[in-house]
């Protein structure tokens, strides 16, 4: 018997995938026609991610996506997802933030994060070495505080100023964000397309250590997870074809774009490559709709997560909306529940 999915809130995690054949115009065009879809399905949130030295990625300054984003849409909540934050004052973020939340009042989420694996990325940007991501979100609430307070934070004030509770999110994928964002009695966001394999014990640490506060009196944890949903299992395999590749070949060479997807499927794929390849589809939810429906299923029965934010890397914008759609179809009719709006 097929499993039906709870009916939690559905949200989007957009990277703004570039296909050898496409350009940063044309896949932001595209994410924009997608938030404008998603809102349409009822989806809660559609976040844009930061990546950099990522040639196949076209967000890179999720502030700059949100805030376009904001204008082409009316309801569905847009956000950050997230800034990370070692590559960035927490002064500008804080500043970046709250012209965020006067350009869309009441519509803007501020997810958090520290994710930086290049060390030529830290040297670049100039990041903060060692482990002071804590007092970056204390500077970071201090400095969108002022507006509130009425006192400069370390004598400075964040223009344009932030009036009332910010939306922060922290974002991760392992214990150690789970566990700060139990501490400071944040809203948490695990990243199971990164790391499916510490997804449980990162939600079983943040609910345990949950603490109360002015932001939130009980937790409230999303996954984030590849969701591609095709026609049928082999539509789906072709669709995640480009990326499953793309993952491979960043293994041994440097990143580029996405290849198509009759490239992906001509690849010569190894016995071996093959099984790593469906070792790592089969953590997430790809395939058709029955398989997605189950897979969907069995992560929220296993998790316990309050939302699912489905990030869809294809290089086809058509294709992704019509993904997005066959998932919106596996929970019925009726409206989405809304998820949590700080």
């Amino acid at each position: 018997m097929t499993q039906t999915p709870a009916r939690v809130p559905l949200s989007v995690l957009d990277t703004a995938p570039i296909g050898v054949d496409s350009t940063p115009a044309e896949v932001l065009g595209a994410t924009r026609t997608l938030a404008q879809h998603a809102e349409g399905l009822g989806f809660t949130r559609f976040w844009s991610a930061e990546h950099h030295n990522a040639p196949s990625i076209a967000a890179s300054s999720p502030a700059v996506v949100a805030a376009a984003l904001g204008q082409a849409t009316s309801r569905i909540r847009i956000g950050t997802g997230g800034i990370l934050l070692p590559n960035h004052s927490a002064l500008v973020a804080a500043e970046q933030l709250s012209t965020l939340a006067a350009l869309h009042p009441g519509r803007v989420d501020f997810g958090i994060g520290r994710a930086n694996s290049d060390i030529r990325i830290a040297t670049a940007l100039g990041s903060p070495q060692g482990d002071d991501f804590p007092q970056q979100i204390a500077d970071l609430l201090g400095y969108l505080g002022t507006e509130t307070t009425g006192v400069p934070y370390k004598g400075l004030i964040a223009a344009p100023g932030f009036v009332g509770k910010p939306a922060l999110w922290l974002l991760g994928s392992s214990t150690y964000s789970a566990t700060l964002a139990a501490r400071l009695g944040l809203p948490f966001g695990f990243g199971h397309h990164f790391r499916p394999d510490n997804t449980l014990a990162a939600l079983e640490a943040y609910r345990n250590g949950f603490q109360p506060s002015a932001v939130l009196d009980r937790p409230y944890a999303f996954v984030a997870l590849q969701v591609i949903c095709g026609k049928d299992d082999e539509h789906a395999a072709y669709l995640a074809g480009p990326v499953a590749l793309t993952y491979l070949k960043m293994q041994t060479a440097p990143p580029e774009r996405l290849p198509t997807f009759d490239q992906a499927a001509a690849y010569p794929w190894s016995p071996e490559e093959l099984k790593a390849r469906e070792q790592v589809l089969a953590s997430q939810a790809v395939g058709g709709p029955e398989t997605v429906r189950t897979r969907l299923a069995d992560i929220l029965e296993a998790t316990g997560a309050d939302e699912i934010m489905a990030t869809t890397i294809v290089p086809d914008g058509p294709e992704t909306v019509a993904s997005l759609t066959r998932v919106r179809e596996l929970f019925g009719d009726a409206d989405l529940p809304l998820g949590l709006a700080l």
